[in-house]
This record gives structure tokens, C-alpha cells and sequence, in this order.
């Protein structure tokens, strides 16, 4: 985003297609028309006309498909404009948006509140000699957000927004360090023993939450995700991401990449 602190726009969003991206910003989007098949960190959504996403910062994003008349209008905002309407907000209410992105406006509501907020947002954003142009956008993100806050209290349990058992609460906890440390961390111990759980525990809790995955596939995951992004988005040497993530050697690395995506780092790289 550069020096803006917010960006409104309506488009095709080109630079997610096929293109894992780690956003360092918040970003709401509303699809005006067409559809697209769009990954948002581990899970896949078929977006549609009156589709809403709120995604927020360090989130990973790609677009699989598109039709060719797809667009959406987006409101990207800074992580300090998030950090400011959001500082008195408890954690549980950010696991639930990072769970729960996606939702359709009900037919009965000809546009919903993220449409509303970014066409209200647009009006400030070209007036370019306005003075007080990013304390209104501020304003109008909190008060989107104390909104949604509002919303998610009323509509849903206590237990929906911080898991109703002791397992779910360490499976968000997982998932947390995960967005935090992987690659970097790749062995379930490290995990475990941050958590203060033993490994079996560990496995049980993914297994019974998940169904299937284990919890070395999300690690795996995760990790593969991260990878990508910055063979796609940085211009680090294959070895200097090695270092950076802490694998032993390049080797190390093209051998682990290529078992979980089928191309070496240097093959994948030239995809981009």
C-alpha cells in the first residue's frame, strides 16, 4: 500500500490470480458481479455476486478462477488503521473473522454493509484535498467494525466465538503460532511444547477438529503456503530463504518443497 493508509478500488483484483499472496494489510471486499474460486489461507470459497470477505492483515490469498465478468469493490486498509479501531476488542472476536471471512448478503438486502462502507469510504478517498480525508476513513472503519463486532455478539454463542471446549481453544491457539511461526517451526513438538501438551495430544485435538488431517499436514501446510509466497513475492536467493527459515541447507529445502508441490523451488519460481 505504500505511504496510503487506505485504498478503495473496484476491479479484478490481478495481482491474487494464481499468485499466493501474503497481504500485510486488511482488506473488505463485495462482489458486484460474476464469481471466482478464491483460497483465503488453508480453505477454498466459491465467491458470488453479493459475496463479502473481511480479510485481515498477514492473511493468504489467491484467486484459483475467475469468470471473465468478475469484480469486486475493496476497501485495503493498514494494519495501523486496524490496530486503532480494534485495540479495545478481545482476541475471540479476530479468531471468529480468520475462521468465518465469508458470508452472502440475504436476498431480502439489495447491498449489505460492506457495500455501503466502501462506496460511503470512495467519496472521501477521491477528495484528495481534504484535510481530515484519513480520520474519516478511520472513523468509518470503526465504526464498520464495532458494527460487525456488535452483530457477531448478538448472532452467535460464546462457545461459537471461542470454542465450546478446552480442545477447540488449543486448536485456535495452534492455528495462531502457525500464522506466526511456520516455516520457521516445522516439528509438532515445537508446537506441543509451546502449548504445554504432549505431541499424542497434540494429534488428537487436529484429528478430532479437522477429521482428517493430521497435525504434521497442517504444519506442512502452513509452511508450503509461506514458502510460495516468498519464492512468488521476494527476490531472496533460494539459499537465503533456506537461512531464513531455518532449514539446514538449499538441499534441504528443494528436497521438502518438491515432496509437498511437485516442483523444486527454481521450477516453481519460474511459474510465477
Amino acid at each position: 500500500m505504500d505511504n496510503d493508509k487506505f485504498i478503495i478500488g473496484c476491479g479484478k483484483l490481478h495481482e491474487y490470480y494464481n499468485n499466493l499472496t501474503k497481504i500485510d494489510y486488511g482488506v473488505l471486499m463485495y462482489c458486484e458481479k460474476g464469481e471466482a474460486h478464491m483460497t483465503i489461507n488453508l480453505n477454498e470459497y466459491h465467491v458470488v455476486q453479493k459475496a463479502n470477505i473481511f480479510l485481515l492483515p498477514n492473511s493468504i490469498i489467491s484467486i484459483d478462477s475467475c469468470s471473465d465478468d468478475f469484480s469486486v469493490s475493496y476497501f485495503k486498509y493498514s494494519t495501523e488503521m486496524m490496530h486503532i479501531a480494534c485495540f479495545r476488542l478481545e482476541p475471540a472476536f479476530f479468531h471468529f473473522i480468520n475462521d468465518n471471512p465469508f458470508f452472502i448478503t440475504s436476498e431480502k438486502d439489495n447491498v449489505g454493509p460492506f457495500y455501503q462502507l466502501i462506496k460511503t469510504a470512495s467519496i472521501i478517498y477521491l477528495d484528495r484535498e481534504n484535510r481530515f480525508r484519513n480520520d474519516i476513513a478511520q472513523n468509518l472503519l470503526e465504526i464498520f467494525i464495532w458494527d460487525t463486532y456488535d452483530k457477531v455478539q448478538r448472532y452467535f454463542t460464546k462457545e461459537q466465538l471461542s470454542g465450546n471446549s478446552r480442545k477447540e481453544e488449543l486448536f485456535k491457539k495452534f492455528i495462531d503460532l502457525l500464522h506466526n511461526n511456520a516455516p520457521l517451526q516445522r516439528d509438532v513438538t515445537w508446537y506441543a511444547d509451546t502449548l504445554c501438551i504432549s505431541t499424542r495430544y497434540l494429534a488428537t485435538i487436529v484429528k478430532e477438529i479437522t477429521k482428517v488431517r493430521s497435525a504434521k499436514d497442517i504444519i506442512d501446510r502452513f509452511s508450503v503456503l509461506e514458502l510460495k509466497v516468498a519464492l512468488q513475492k521476494t527476490n531472496l536467493s533460494i539459499k537465503e530463504i533456506a537461512d531464513k527459515y531455518n532449514f539446514p541447507d538449499q538441499s534441504f529445502l528443494g528436497r521438502y518443497f518438491k515432496k509437498h508441490t511437485g516442483y523444486s523451488p527454481s521450477e516453481y519460481r519460474q511459474l510465477k
